[in-house]
């Protein structure tokens, strides 16, 4: 190929990457200073505030590790509580930059709200809880019974499959408000609460005497969770899913925020991409070269995210389970850095 045509073939290319890391939300982020993020109105480990007012969980973390890419910074975010009913109308409007809430990846929202899932953060399934009092040991044993859901969920969707399925029937308890709805429950209004069983098991430690109600060991649906974002943006879609994809990373190439310095000098050509030796990463899309350094050193790999939000190490105490290392027998397989 003639010199001419070279250089204007490498021109096209540099235009066509420019354009590329040209994404409105992410100009719009940094414009504005702090990032946006659209979370529950509450929920133990996953997005709630303590005693002093500060939030914290799994999903509070997702927030920092994207705020940590875009202005190596953890701290430039603010966060929107939202129900179940006005979070997609919140992050379709601009209200919010990205949903790291629990929502649950669906065919319908992917192709219908003009939204896309980008990560699943957490491998969840549906259950029920009950008043032990009941002697209810399976669910095939709530037929007839009220049941305590939230509306707009995939989990009303999912528990009115269930019973449909099974020619069984139940009496819907709906109420919008997450702490309306515990309330209803503990009152005793529904018989049954369902939710994922991580949200149950979460709720059942903020009731009183938490040891009269049970979580049944059968599912109704399996449930995955993670951040949602705007569709029609490749460069934010690519900044919040490699955020996550970093921390899942960092943790299986044994990168914490405890020894991620001295992991910069370590030879190793996984690491040294991870982590920003290796320039280039960060450049593709549009964030510092350091940007998975700052979520590992600000934030902490999954691994620690994990363990002090849901682990055995918080109030919580849930195993990793499905949400473990692939290679220790999880689902959590994080895309290569490369």
């Amino acid at each position: 190929m003639p010199q001419r045509k070279l250089a204007i073939c490498a021109l096209a290319l540099a235009a066509v990457s420019s354009q590329a890391l040209a994404g409105p939300t992410l100009d719009a982020v940094k414009k504005r200073g702090y990032l946006q993020c659209g979370v529950s109105t509450g929920i133990q480990g996953f997005s709630a505030p303590d005693s002093k007012g500060v939030w914290h969980g799994l999903d509070v973390d997702m927030c920092r590790a994207i705020a940590a890419a875009v202005f190596n910074d953890a701290t430039k975010f603010r966060l929107t509580p939202l129900t179940t009913q006005a979070r997609f109308t919140a992050l379709q409007s601009g209200e919010v930059d990205v949903l790291t809430r629990n929502v649950t990846p669906t065919m319908a929202r992917d192709t219908t709200l003009g939204l896309l899932s980008v990560a699943v953060n957490y491998y969840d399934s549906q259950g029920v809880m009950v008043a032990r009092k009941l002697g209810i040991k399976a669910l095939k044993e709530l037929d007839g019974a009220t049941i305590c859901v939230q509306p707009g969920t995939v989990t009303e969707l999912d528990l009115a499959d269930w019973f449909r399925s099974r020619s069984l029937h139940f009496k819907p308890v709906v109420i919008e408000k997450y702490d309306e709805i515990v309330r209803a429950f503990a009152a005793g209004r529904c018989d049954a609460f369902t939710s994922d069983k991580s949200q149950l098991a979460a709720t059942r430690m903020t009731l009183e005497n938490p040891g009269s109600y049970e979580i049944l060991q059968e599912n109704i649906s399996k449930s995955p969770l993670g951040p949602m974002v705007r569709q029609g943006d490749d460069n934010w879609i690519n900044v919040v899913r490699w955020s996550f994809y970093a921390m899942l990373e960092a943790e299986e190439f044994g990168i914490s925020s405890s020894n991620v310095d001295a992991q910069l000098k370590v030879n190793n050509p996984n690491v040294q991409r991870i982590l920003g030796v290796t320039p280039g990463m960060g450049r593709n899309m549009g964030v510092d070269d350091r940007w998975a350094y700052n979520i590992v050193k600000q934030v902490g790999n999954y691994g620690e995210s994990y363990e002090r939000n849901l682990g055995m190490s918080s109030p919580m105490q849930l195993p990793r389970a499905l949400n473990a290392q692939w290679r220790d027998g999880g689902l959590m397989y994080g895309w290569p850095v490369r």
